[in-house]
């Protein structure tokens, strides 16, 4: 299956299916004719002036007024490359490399960063081929971009740097002789067109999206099973009461409840209680919240896939090159802080309802197990939960607001912006492990309301569920069945 990289639109789903399904890569004739016409207008400019252009026929950062003679433009790319290659901390994962890599060539393809031809290919060749380059997560500032785990993306375009493929890490030099490869020889501007930009940021942001609306279809689908399990109402979730205060996702949330729960023989039998505690009957209001978060980040993050985000920025129809600062993060790095904090909440009120799930109430066994004291059952199950969602608090303090000064004080404002994506990640991946969690607990909840059934969505659910996670009669180690659950909610 083949994607063509194009001006067109290109949507946060369309990447999902691009990675998931192994799509290979390949230019259009528009794209190769966007690109040939930037980099011929760009030499030709270079030819003809004498006027000192960023980058070009300049140092970059505070060193953007030293000028660099033609026989040197060409190293001055690849010293860009390695100074700047100074990542620490752990690898990004080989998924979001991946990602890194279709968004660098969809920004360059636009045609206004004056990238040859080859180069672009030959990022082409390194997606199509599953070579991964090592990237590390820490060392950007979200400034002129994401410069250091851009420095580590294209390094092996020229034979420096690592890269893993087939499973094995290997030196740029030692890829591309594997492939029969000759190194890039870099224009001028090249080297700056790459590290410029924000593909590290906007790859995270873009995995996060992803797995952040899977897991808050999941955050419904387990509250409906935990509400069932712990005896709860379904009269929050009328219709009636939503639409006098109608924000969208609270709205499809109560309404995506309601749909769950029918036919629930546990819905339908009479309570003799009118109240349930905020996390199950306010889930309208925190689950709507971070779907409607969610979706106005998505809406950000989709304007920036679709942009071309180095410096500085080359319109040959208009004959202008200008130095200016469309790679700073501040547009990505708030709305990727507010993403962690919406879906912290899914976790946040997610480990609350496993509280009252082992809370021995509603004539529910004190946690969940038949015989409690000789067993401790799920007691320890929300200590762990608890643990994760104490650490998601402290890692969505926002990281925007925050700003370094660097490059002698030039880059005198910074958005932090990979630092936000980098927590954003974490989060996500402790949501994932909080709901996991409650999946494991609102499945043992249900085993003590039988012979009562479940609507045919949760009987169903319980089902699957119960191919890979048993139900527990005596205390067991309970890590593996933890980590079954979450793989559970992967597939």
């Amino acid at each position: 299956m083949i994607h063509k990289i194009s001006a067109e639109h290109l949507t946060i789903e369309r990447i999902g299916e691009i990675i998931e399904k192994g799509y290979k890569l390949e230019l259009s004739d528009d794209a190769r004719r966007r690109i040939i016409k930037c980099r011929e207008y760009l030499d030709r400019k270079i030819a003809e002036t004498t006027a000192p252009v960023y980058g070009v026929t300049t140092g970059f950062g505070s060193l953007c007024n030293v000028s660099v003679g033609a026989d040197q433009l060409a190293q001055l790319q690849i010293n860009l490359m390695m100074s700047h290659a100074c990542g620490v901390g752990d690898r990004v994962p080989n998924e979001i490399v991946k990602i890194m890599l279709l968004l660098k060539i969809q920004s360059l393809s636009y045609g206004y960063s004056g990238s040859k031809l080859d180069t672009v290919e030959r990022l082409v060749d390194f997606f199509n081929n599953d070579i991964y380059p090592i990237v590390y997560m820490q060392g950007s500032l979200g400034a002129s971009g994401d410069l250091v785990p851009l420095a580590h993306l294209t390094l092996p375009l020229v034979g420096l740097g690592e890269v893993e493929y087939k499973g094995k890490v290997m030196t740029g030099a030692e890829v591309l002789k594997e492939m029969n490869w000759q190194p890039i020889q870099l224009g001028s501007k090249e080297g700056l067109a790459l590290l410029n930009g924000t593909q590290n940021m906007s790859a995270f942001a873009v995995w996060s999206l992803l797995q952040s609306e899977r897991l808050s279809d999941w955050a419904d689908r387990i509250a409906a099973m935990s509400l069932d399990a712990y005896y709860g109402l379904l009269s929050p979730f009328t219709k009636a009461v939503h639409v006098v205060r109608p924000h969208k996702g609270q709205l499809d949330t109560a309404a995506r409840m309601l749909e769950l729960l029918q036919g629930s023989e546990i819905a339908a039998r009479p309570k003799p209680y009118v109240q349930d505690p905020y996390s199950f009957r306010c889930i309208p209001q925190v689950h709507g919240a971070a779907k409607d978060t969610l979706a106005y980040v998505k809406s950000v993050i989709d304007t920036e896939i679709n942009s071309a985000t180095d410096n500085p920025t080359v319109c040959p129809d208009e004959d202008l090159i200008i130095s200016a600062g469309n790679f700073h993060g501040e547009p990505i790095a708030l709305p990727i802080d507010f993403l962690a904090i919406g879906m912290s909440e899914l976790a946040n009120i997610s480990e609350r309802r496993t509280y009252k799930l082992v809370s021995g109430t509603r004539d529910l066994p004190s946690f969940l197990v038949a015989t409690p004291g000789v067993n401790s059952g799920f007691m320890i199950t929300q200590y762990t939960a608890a643990s994760v969602v104490s650490l998601n608090k402290s890692l969505c303090t926002p990281a925007s607001v925050d700003s370094i000064p660097s490059s002698q004080g030039q880059e005198d404002h910074v958005s932090m912006g990979a630092n936000a994506a980098i927590k954003l990640y974490k989060v996500v991946l402790n949501v994932e492990r909080v709901l996991a969690i409650e999946l494991f607990n609102a499945a043992q909840a249900l085993e003590f309301r039988r012979p009562l059934k479940s609507s045919p969505a949760v009987e169903k659910l319980f089902e699957d569920y119960r191919k890979v996670v048993p139900f527990i009669v005596n205390d067991e180690v309970m890590y593996p069945h933890i980590q079954h659950s979450i793989e559970f909610l992967r597939k």
